[in-house]
């Protein structure tokens, strides 16, 4: 037997002003395609050989446009009519997030192409980011489709492998089966849905114990996605059956999952502490241990945002003393960063900082030493040693006060330790207070904090959905509407 794989992946934030074309996309075909996706080792053990289509990888940015988007999918259509007449099956990891203009969803758009080749019965897998929007048509076309458990994400490759094994089962024992799928009228950020707090633990619990069921092949929560306006948006459930025969108790344990989670709408929050801006600087220069970790949540660029805001820096740098070091990871600014790539280190530098876009960006002056030259790094998924190289870095310490700053020419979220160390940060621990673009703080910082707060900034991912000004979505919708 023979499965086709593939990946795309795209988090698309409607908020900020560019699109994504081809060039902001990690492209691998061929064996490096079954390299990235984790599951060789799975279907070889089932005795099943693999069919690379195309991996790209475009992470959280912003709307993709049309021309891109149809470049990509017709690599994956391409390669389903050249394998057609020999392929069993296919197992995709499309995250569920991604917006197409003109078009919509990329990953409903991709799934109908597909299918308008294979017809309604060939079995399809899909693996997915539970902060994906979905409908009843997009997943009653899968026969499987399961989203991550855990945010953050620790789960990722645990849930590609365990989704290609479903598939291998199915394949040895094919059943008609689809999922069932309830949509709630609940819309949440990724920041009020984390899994180590409640409600989510005990939902994930849930999902745990469904799961053992032998009538249920797989249970998710998908949280959905709130950076774009569709009228997909907002929270569902999927659960898919064992066996046709199981069909019908699939569709019950879905209503039931599904007023499980409604019925604890009211639970949800913010992870930790969250704070107005000048709050939260005021509680990390109080903090007596350290580090202490401020989440910059307007500008998280784990969600699509620019990383651009000079907010916080220019709150800093407003204080008439500082006496604790800070350290800024990192504001993106590709015009100066390359101005900066040709300093040497030790050199002195006048910098001005700032994209200027809007007021949340505006430029900063200061001078500086150069500290370091480094690379800006997207590791492969949390817990996994494997980076990529995304862009270049300067770091930059103030002459003039404590304050350490990571100028990049890619916008991306510092989560882990080595991505300090790649920007020249040997150890970012020994700062007092680091300031990160994140929404809810990711574990190995979570690990290392003594103290952390999410400050409530604006700008591309504002944490408060009742102020994001939706048009498209289903109404009522809770939290904006009382329910």
């Amino acid at each position: 037997m023979k499965v086709l794989i593939g990946h795309f992946t795209t988090e698309a934030n409607a908020h900020i002003p560019m699109k994504n074309n081809l060039s902001n996309y990690e492209l691998a075909f061929g064996d490096e395609v079954i390299e990235r996706m984790k599951v060789r080792d799975v279907f070889e053990q089932a005795g099943i050989e693999i069919i690379p289509a195309v991996y790209a990888g475009g992470g959280p940015s912003g709307v993709i446009e049309k021309e891109t988007f149809l470049t990509i999918e017709n690599l994956f259509l391409d390669a389903v009519k050249k394998h057609l007449h020999e392929i069993d099956g296919l197992y995709l990891w499309l995250h569920g997030a991604s917006y197409v203009e003109e078009l919509g969803s990329g990953d409903f758009h991709i799934i109908q192409k597909i299918r308008e080749l294979t017809g309604p019965y060939l079995p399809i897998a899909v693996s997915c980011d539970p902060h994906g929007n979905l409908t009843e048509a997009y997943v009653h076309s899968l026969q499987i489709l399961r989203s991550f458990r855990e945010s953050p994400h620790t789960d990722m490759v645990q849930t590609y492998r365990r989704v290609a094994s479903m598939l291998c089962e199915l394949l040895y024992d094919r059943q008609p089966i689809h999922p069932a799928y309830r949509k709630l009228p609940l819309i949440l950020g990724g920041e009020q849905s984390v899994s180590a707090d409640e409600p989510v633990r005990s939902i994930n619990r849930y999902l745990d114990e469904l799961e053992q069921d032998p009538r249920i092949r797989s249970a998710s929560w998908h949280v959905g996605y709130l950076r774009h306006d569709c009228p997909e948006a907002g929270c569902g459930v999927v659960v898919v059956p064992q066996t046709e025969a199981d069909q019908e108790y699939a569709e019950t344990i879905a209503d039931q999952l599904a007023e499980y989670v409604w019925q604890r709408r009211h639970e949800f929050h913010y992870t930790g502490l969250t704070a107005e801006p000048d709050a939260a600087l005021r509680m990390a220069l109080d903090f007596e241990g350290k580090p202490f970790v401020i989440t910059d949540s307007g500008d998280n660029t784990t969600s699509g945002a620019t990383g651009w805001n000079t907010f916080l820096l220019r709150q800093v740098l407003s204080l008439p003393k500082l006496e604790k070091s800070v350290l800024f990871a990192g504001i993106c600014d590709p015009k100066t960063c390359a101005v900066l790539q040709k300093k040497a280190v030790g050199e002195i530098v006048q910098v001005q900082l700032g994209m200027g876009a809007d007021e949340l960006s505006a430029p900063v002056s200061f001078t500086a030493e150069v500290k370091a030259q480094g690379d800006v790094i997207r590791v492969a998924a949390l817990g996994q040693a494997e980076f990529t190289v995304m862009g270049r870095c300067v770091s930059l310490k103030l002459t003039d006060r404590p304050v350490t700053v990571i100028v990049t020419d890619h916008r991306q979220a510092y989560c882990h330790a080595v991505q300090f160390e790649q920007a020249g940060i040997a150890d970012w621990t020994r700062f007092a207070v680091t300031v990160v673009k994140q929404g809810y703080i990711f574990p190995e910082l979570k690990a290392a904090a003594q103290g952390y707060v999410m400050a409530l900034t604006d700008g591309a991912t504002p944490q408060d959905t009742r102020h994001i000004p939706f048009k498209l979505i289903q109404r009522p919708m809770f939290p904006i509407d009382a329910l």
